[in-house]
């Protein structure tokens, strides 16, 4: 065989991207947001581009079933809990 064989069971399960470490950080801190507020994150606080964290987000809150939105002005992320969909 060309390639290493190993057991199915060591073989690994999800992901764990570049992104991981803020996204479980803005996640957290969603979590324990109250109703009707919003996270104010400086775009110079994030790893990588605001689309990018974006993106990651939006996998990370449809895997756990969340319903964030997001918005951003030229210095800033925002995100907040938004109502679930009926």
């Amino acid at each position: 065989m060309r390639f290493q064989a190993i057991r199915q069971n060591e073989v690994p399960k999800g992901r764990e991207g570049k992104h991981k470490r803020i996204v479980t950080l803005l996640l957290n801190q969603l979590e324990r947001l109250p109703s009707g507020n919003a996270l104010k994150v400086p775009l110079s606080a994030l790893p990588d581009s605001k689309a990018n964290i974006r993106a990651a987000l939006n996998r990370a809150t449809h895997q756990k079933g969340m319903s964030v939105a997001t918005s951003s002005d030229s210095t800033h992320l925002y995100l907040w809990k938004a109502e679930q969909k009926a």
